[in-house]
């Protein structure tokens, strides 16, 4: 465990947390400190839920730790079932709480509460949110669900998706919709929306269709050899993928494949003559190994793009990752440190980022463009239209948010081209952002500054002429053009970085 001021994945009590929200008639009694009661903050901000998180803290305070805490995590547990009298409890502990070794669960079996309680045991300090997302509805499925009579028409259950869950809402929407034109309905939905009373006839499927493993697999085991369920092994993102997890369905079931293509959009748009300038454009691809994966299909078989790198932060799927990584002929990264993922992109200078909201930032400070394709996601990532990024309209989706930040970068781009134009200067401000353009700037002329090198460094100075040279470079391949003058300098002996010295570089790199 570390101190960081991002990061990708909370403790595992967090993953607990998701699932709780994310199902109905559930509540989870944590035993945790104050500090550690931020589930409104993440589910009703970052969210948008119009409801609270259905989760109590037994909150103790330092001055707490000196005598018996039990009787605190008691209470807690009492007034949660009294006031919400929810159909099931799971228990648990924060990482904090875990050091005190109270044992909620004990606590919990000793109370005769008349609902069942699910106990957590949540390794908080060697694993992260993923797992205890996974672990919590693995828990809840293995205590509530039951075999059950198969319902007469084919169904499934579909797995997988939590509440703070990148586009989960809109996917499942969408695969729900997809496998009704198959001909097959969905028996339960889990944990999302579900209540611990669907999660008892889970066993009524036919099959489970697992949209989401790093918080699902373990359950879809589970089913395979406690009620004979397979599961399928396809995530339909993209246009390929998505026509493959139909044929593995229909596999499944026995049945043939009859699904209307016509809202497609993806495959003619990507080949259309405004899109054919996008063709090889180098991204580097990072966030959970699910959505990295599916996201390196469509990026260079469906867009045309080229894959300059991938990697994930969980590690329980770093060996998927690295074999993508040997296939495509690039280098992985395994990594749940934001500033060795921004060392990467850096020396990559993609000139796309598919990541997550921390690659957002890595993006705006580099200069690259990204669109965000996995959690951790900020609040503009729950978008209030219907933006799934599975099925066939999740493959249009996908289209739109990986095209336009390249189409806007473009038009900056050109904007900075025109900057001595009446219309494009430097005050004018960005074209799409409407409204007056604010009035120049009379600002008085500077003296000029003469360069100074460090005594003891290696570091060469730039002109202010070689600067506003540099500036003229396309965006997305400047940050190369100037390290490889740098070097050059280096090389050179050359301290000061004039105009020429940059067009000595390029000519030397260019041979």
């Amino acid at each position: 465990m570390k101190l960081t001021v991002w990061t990708y994945e909370g403790p595992t009590h967090v993953g607990a947390m998701r699932v709780a929200t994310a199902m109905k008639g559930l509540h989870y009694v944590l035993h945790a400190p104050q500090g550690d009661t931020y589930a409104d903050l993440l589910f009703t901000m970052i969210e948008r839920r119009n409801h609270r998180p259905p989760v109590t803290y037994t909150t103790f305070q330092a001055r707490d730790l000196g005598s018996d805490t039990a009787h605190l995590f008691k209470d807690a547990c009492q007034d949660a079932y009294d006031r919400f009298q929810p159909e099931a409890i799971i228990v648990g502990a924060s990482c904090t709480a875990e050091l005190i070794q109270d044992d909620p669960a004990g606590l919990a079996e000793t109370m005769g509460l008349n609902v069942p309680v699910i106990p957590l045991e949540l390794p908080s300090y060697s694993r992260k949110e993923n797992f205890g997302a996974d672990e919590t509805f693995y828990q809840i499925v293995k205590s509530l669900a039951k075999p059950c009579e198969r319902t007469s028409r084919i169904s499934c259950n579909i797995l997988g998706a939590t509440a703070l869950g990148f586009r989960h809402r809109d996917d499942i929407q969408e695969i729900t919709a997809l496998l009704y034109e198959l001909g097959i309905d969905v028996n339960v939905c889990a944990p999302l929306d579900a209540t611990p009373s669907d999660i008892a006839r889970m066993g009524a499927a036919h099959f489970n269709v697992l949209l989401y493993p790093e918080t699902g697999e373990a359950a879809a085991r589970w089913c395979e050899r406690s009620f004979e369920q397979p599961y399928t092994k396809t995530v339909p993102m993209g246009v390929g993928a998505t026509r493959d997890f139909i044929a593995e369905v229909c596999q499944i079931c026995g049945i043939e494949p009859n699904v209307d293509e016509s809202r497609l959009r993806l495959p003619w748009w990507s080949k259309s003559v405004d899109s054919t300038y996008l063709t090889g454009k180098r991204v580097f691809i990072f966030g959970d190994g699910t959505h990295v994966k599916a996201a390196a299909r469509v990026a260079k078989d469906e867009m045309g793009f080229e894959v300059v790198g991938v990697g994930c932060y969980n590690r329980e799927f770093a060996r998927d990752i690295r074999a993508l990584a040997k296939d495509i002929g690039v280098e992985s990264l395994i990594s749940d440190d934001y500033l060795e993922v921004e060392q990467t992109i850096e020396a990559l200078q993609p000139e796309m980022i598919l990541g997550t909201q921390m690659e957002r930032h890595i993006g705006k400070r580099l200069g690259i463009p990204c669109a965000v394709i996995s959690a951790p996601v900020h609040v503009q990532d729950f978008p209030a239209r219907y933006s799934p990024v599975m099925g066939f309209e999740g493959a249009n989706v996908l289209f739109d948010t990986w095209i336009h930040p390249l189409v806007m970068g473009l038009e900056e781009h050109l904007l900075h081209m025109f900057r001595d134009d009446f219309e494009f200067h430097d005050e004018a401000g960005p074209s799409h952002h409407g409204g007056h353009a604010p009035k120049p700037i009379d600002r008085p002329a500077e003296a000029p500054v003469a360069p100074t090198v460090q005594e003891g460094t290696d570091v060469a100075v730039w002109l202010a002429d070689a600067e506003r040279e540099l500036k003229k470079i396309p965006f997305f391949v400047r940050g190369k053009a100037k390290r490889n003058t740098e070097k050059y300098a280096l090389d050179q002996g050359v301290t000061e970085i004039s105009v020429d010295t940059l067009y000595e570089a390029k000519a030397h790199y260019a041979r």
